[in-house]
């Protein structure tokens, strides 16, 4: 009999319907359930009840450690686990663990008031970037390459109306370099892209729609890799990663990956992957 599992998100894109499609192969059955229709909490039962596990992909930066965490207490195998999820969520939680643990990440700040901003620019010359320690694809970075209009970048920080969205880091903008975008299932890095910005658009960010092409298998990534999962444990990531001077620094990782760009790439089939990671996990 075919194990379910639950594609947890906001919406089918691409992704989920690879995903979907591959799942029969290995003797699985998908189905989407809306992130926005569990009202999770209670103790006896549940709306993912008769699931064998839940996939989240989540794109919300804050339901997703949300739901993962009271799935689990439901009883139910999650992927990835609500420990992961909590961190990948909060980008100054999650470079303080990798940090601690001997991952390089980028040098940063955080920023959680007007007086921690400009004590921020005192401590970094230009150019910086400013970004929101909750949020994804590339949304609200913001480049500042003049001191004269960093105050005023900081004003529409201040006119956000929840603290969660003012929170933000302010780093150093590591010019020149592209970001590469590892893409993790269990504990192998199954494929990797450079991205590269276009246009007037300095971010390299694939959901922007930055050129791409693959990578070859780099030492030093994997290593790098290998230390992010000793942080997160297995899972299925979406590392990215900057080049310095120094080397190869974590910049984020995704814990729900949109992993198009990556699989035209490299032509890695990213949902058979998937789909052999959680046939072992479920066996």
């Amino acid at each position: 009999m075919a194990k379910s599992v639950a594609i947890v998100a906001d919406r089918i894109a691409w992704e989920e319907r690879q995903l979907i499609e591959a799942a029969p192969r290995f003797g699985l059955s998908m189905e989407w359930v809306n992130d926005e229709s569990l009202c999770l909490g209670r103790s006896d039962s549940s709306v993912l009840d008769g699931f064998d596990a839940l996939l989240l992909r989540s794109r919300s930066y804050t339901r997703g450690g949300l739901i993962a965490t009271l799935a689990e207490e439901a009883g139910v195998a999650v992927v990835n686990s609500a420990a992961a999820i909590n961190a990948c969520e909060n980008k100054a939680v999650l470079r303080t663990v990798l940090r601690s643990a001997g991952v390089p990440v980028p040098e940063f700040r955080l920023v959680l008031s007007r007086s921690d901003f400009e004590r921020a620019l005192e401590e970094f010359a230009p150019p910086l970037v400013l970004k929101p320690v909750y949020g994804g694809m590339g949304k609200r970075v913001t480049l500042i390459r003049d001191l004269d209009v960093a105050q005023s970048v900081y004003d529409y920080v201040e006119d956000l109306g929840h603290a969660f969205e003012q929170a933000c880091l302010v780093e150093p903008f590591l010019a020149g370099g592209a970001s590469v975008r590892c893409l993790v299932v269990g504990d192998e890095l199954v494929g990797a892209a450079e991205f590269t910005s276009g246009g007037t658009d300095w971010r390299n960010n694939a959901a922007l729609g930055n050129s791409s092409r693959a990578v070859a298998r780099d030492p030093d990534v994997v290593k790098i890799v290998n230390g992010v999962l000793d942080v997160l444990g297995p899972g299925i990531y979406g590392v990215d990663l900057f080049r310095t001077a120094d080397g190869f620094v974590v910049n984020e990782v995704n814990h729900a990956p949109g992993f198009r760009a990556v699989a035209q790439a490299t032509g890695t089939d990213v949902a058979a992957a998937v789909g052999g990671y959680l046939q072992e996990l479920l066996t």
